[in-house]
């Protein structure tokens, strides 16, 4: 079966943009605060310069020398540890994300989801099935939780990290929301445990990392273990209203080794769609992080 490859990019942020890329390193706007961060898919050369770069951004991004993944904030103008900004779809219930600048250099969002955040409202919304059940494994501080919970439906968020669930507390409170259930757990445990009792659900989101570890201390890579995932969550997916959501960012994969996992895993796959999400900064360049597959039927 012919399957188009998309790009895709988000369509209704007013809270987010990206200023510019360039020279490792992206310019974002969250709300009223300009970060500039690390980026390694921005091999190409910044538009603006580094001076400009420097007098926009509230705070600055630098790397530890012998740890890449940590570092500090170097603020240049005065911004809050803390702070929340909203994301809007017409005829959509509003999401409210709390934001923080941590030492991983992430601030508890990544913008280029709400591409997929649409994709689950609007799906919620067309399952003709009473308080929908939504499985969110990977589900970092919850955005994609806040967004099916918005719709109506009944959502078991998991993570790893107990600080990151609470943050997603914390975004269901902002966004007037109540009931979803919080667990903290390694998401390959979970799921087999999810199998051997029956369980099934509506919809289920992946956004597994390439390399993580569970909370008491489990192992995972990518590559190795996301075959086993799929098959175990083809189990979990109700055969008659369903659909997944597989989003991945590895420089090594492509949105087709996606596919490939999915077909071979699923029995049924209807309205299939994958490819890249990406970002686009004030001078035109597409800025690529990740890739996804997803999938609904709707009766």
């Amino acid at each position: 079966m012919k399957e188009t490859i998309l790009s895709l990019t988000p369509q209704h942020w007013e809270d987010y943009e990206l200023i510019d890329t360039g020279g490792f390193e992206k310019l974002e706007r969250f709300g009223p605060y300009i970060l500039s961060r690390p980026e390694p898919q921005a091999i190409w050369d910044k538009s603006m310069s580094a001076e400009d770069w420097k007098k926009q951004a509230h705070a600055i991004f630098a790397k530890e020398k012998n740890n890449p993944e940590k570092g500090q904030w170097i603020e240049q103008k005065k911004i809050p540890h803390n702070w929340q900004i909203k994301y809007h779809v017409p005829q959509k219930p509003t999401l409210s994300l709390n934001l923080a600048m941590t030492s991983f250099k992430h601030i508890g969002l990544f913008p280029e989801q709400a591409v997929n955040w649409d994709y689950i409202l609007d799906t919620v919304d067309k399952l003709q099935v009473e308080n929908p059940k939504i499985l969110n494994l990977f589900a970092y501080t919850g955005a994609a939780s806040i967004a099916a919970r918005a719709a109506g439906a009944e959502v078991t968020h998991l993570d790893a990290v107990k600080q990151v669930v609470t943050w997603s507390k914390h975004n269901m409170e902002s966004s007037g929301l109540e009931g979803i259930r919080w667990i903290v757990d390694d998401a390959m445990k979970f799921i087999k445990r999810e199998v051997r009792r029956g369980n099934k659900y509506h919809g289920i989101i992946l956004d597994p990392p390439a390399y993580g570890r569970g909370p008491d201390g489990e192992k995972w890579i990518l590559e190795e273990q996301i075959n086993e995932m799929l098959k175990l969550c083809a189990e979990l997916l109700e055969p008659n209203q369903h659909f997944l959501i597989l989003n991945m960012y590895s420089l090594s994969f492509s949105s087709i080794i996606a596919a490939n996992l999915v077909h071979s895993n699923f029995k049924e796959v209807n309205n299939a769609e994958h490819g890249e999400l990406y970002l686009v900064d004030n001078f035109n360049k597409k800025l690529p992080l990740g890739i996804f597959f997803r999938f609904r039927k709707l009766k």
